[in-house]
C-alpha cells in the first residue's frame, strides 16, 4: 500500500502564497510521476500540476501557469506545490496523487494512489 500525506494548507488572503507538501510512504514505486489535483465545493476534481520522476518534465493547468510551481524533494518521495499570487478561485481541497508511470499526466485516471487532501482557502 502507498500512503500519501498532504500538509501546508490553510487560510490566506488573495495575492498571498502557500506551499503544500506531500510525503509518500509504504510501497512506493520508483520511476513514478506525482501530481496535484483540487476540488472546489460543488465542482469536479481538476488537474493542477504534475511532475515526472526525474523532475525534468512538468505539466500545469492553464489556470495556474506562472503562479504555481511543482517540485520534488531529493528523496523523490516528497512533492511540493508552491502557490503564489493566490486568487479566491483557487479555494479548494488539494489532493496529492501518485501515478505508476513516469509521465506527468493531467488525467486523474492515471493516478491510482491519493492522499486525503488539504484545505486551501483564499479570502478576497
Amino acid at each position: 500500500q502507498v500512503q500519501l500525506v498532504e500538509s501546508g494548507g490553510g487560510l490566506v488572503q488573495a495575492g498571498g502564497s502557500l506551499r503544500l507538501s506531500c510525503a509518500a510512504s509504504g510501497r512506493t514505486f520508483s520511476g513514478y510521476a506525482m501530481g496535484w489535483f483540487r476540488q472546489a465545493p460543488g465542482k469536479e476534481r481538476e488537474f493542477v500540476a504534475a511532475i515526472s520522476w526525474s523532475s525534468g518534465n512538468t505539466n500545469y493547468a492553464n489556470s495556474v501557469k506562472g503562479r504555481f510551481a511543482i517540485s520534488r524533494g531529493n528523496t523523490k518521495n516528497t512533492v511540493y506545490l508552491q502557490m503564489n499570487s493566490l486568487k479566491p478561485e483557487d479555494t479548494a481541497v488539494y489532493y496529492c496523487a501518485q501515478g505508476t508511470t513516469s509521465v506527468p499526466d493531467g488525467s486523474s485516471s492515471s493516478y491510482p494512489y491519493w492522499g486525503q487532501g488539504t484545505q486551501v482557502t483564499v479570502s478576497s
